[in-house]
């Protein structure tokens, strides 16, 4: 038999979910330092045969990131336009199995670098895509600039998880699950009530602006 049909077999895919999985897991808890044998260790397998199933660490990473976009889309895209709340007190309730991938997020941002930036735009692009569903579902109000909203909304949610962690476990060792049970306390709230019901009363500073960017004071000198 040979290795593409060894490959293709329930078997070996069931071996390549259960490596990426645990490599979603040490890289999200210990960083992107972590070695081939110390994720083969987590899954159960030898080294050789995570690299029979990704060719190089490399590889590994990328069909993590892979996985880890798919799925907070497919979360995202799910909530954003249902108009069910079931929907999202399903999710709430299960927010604590997504930690490792909000783990793993928050080391690809941590360790920068053209691979950390790829990611990260990759996500900015889903959050605009999602909202644009949610925009054509009625769920999802339009927006003048949806590129710029998107990218807010994604460096609004990262620097939140980043400030909790910065502040209460600026060390190697973070205890995710925690982090991210204190933010649902901390932050759902408000964050529903601004999304939902908007901060100010008025649009003094809305319309100032819109006037300011379209007609900017001249530079002086």
């Amino acid at each position: 038999m040979s290795s593409a049909k060894r490959s293709d077999s329930a078997s070996d895919l069931t071996a390549r979910a259960r490596i990426r999985d645990a490599a979603i897991e040490c890289f999200g808890q210990h960083g992107f330092g972590v070695t081939v044998r110390a994720v083969a260790e987590q899954a159960g397998v030898s080294p050789g045969l995570v690299i029979h199933h990704f060719g190089s660490k490399d590889k590994l990473r990328q069909a993590c990131d892979d996985h880890v976009i798919a799925l907070v889309n497919e979360i995202k895209t799910e909530s954003i336009t249902s108009h069910d709340s079931r929907t999202f007190l399903h999710q709430l309730a299960a927010v604590e199995e997504y930690t490792p991938y909000i783990a793993y997020v928050f080391r690809a941002v941590q360790a920068g670098g053209p691979i950390a930036v790829s990611l990260y735009e990759r996500m900015i692009a889903d959050v605009e895509g999602y909202l644009a569903a949610g925009e054509a579902e009625g769920t999802v109000r339009p927006s003048r600039d949806p590129a710029k909203r998107a990218r807010w909304m994604a460096a609004n949610s990262f620097g939140a998880v980043l400030v909790l962690i910065t502040m209460q476990q600026p060390g190697q060792q973070i205890d995710f699950v925690r982090i991210i049970r204190e933010w649902s306390e901390e932050y759902i709230l408000p964050a529903l009530e601004v999304y939902t019901e908007g901060l100010l009363t008025e649009r003094t500073m809305l319309d100032a602006y819109l006037l300011y960017v379209s007609d900017p004071p001249a530079e002086s000198g």
